[in-house]
């Protein structure tokens, strides 16, 4: 039985170390990404660039400043009739 228990310590003890160990390879603490095998540094011009339209990315910007003017309108109308109204369709210019 105490064989048992010293082999099991032991076992533990030298397992330790490889049982920590995930493989990567850190320059820094905390900075430990690396590419996959096959995988470029930078990705900028290569097969694995996606490519993103200008126009799509600008979709919501776009969307966002039409909801600010919207919200614009509503607010100086408001302050005009002392009533709020959240149809900007029925808000009188």
């Amino acid at each position: 039985m105490r064989t048992l228990i010293l082999a099991l310590g032991a076992s533990l003890v030298l397992a330790g170390p490889a049982l920590a160990y995930d493989g990567t390879k850190c320059k820094a603490p905390g900075n430990c990404w690396e590419p996959k095998p096959g995988f470029p540094d930078k990705i900028a011009g290569t097969k694995y660039d996606p490519k993103h339209d200008p126009k799509e990315l600008n979709k919501q910007a776009d969307s966002i400043k039409a909801m600010e003017e919207r919200n614009k309108k509503r607010i100086e109308n408001a302050k005009k009739t002392g009533k709020f109204e959240y149809d900007v369709a029925k808000i009188a210019n």
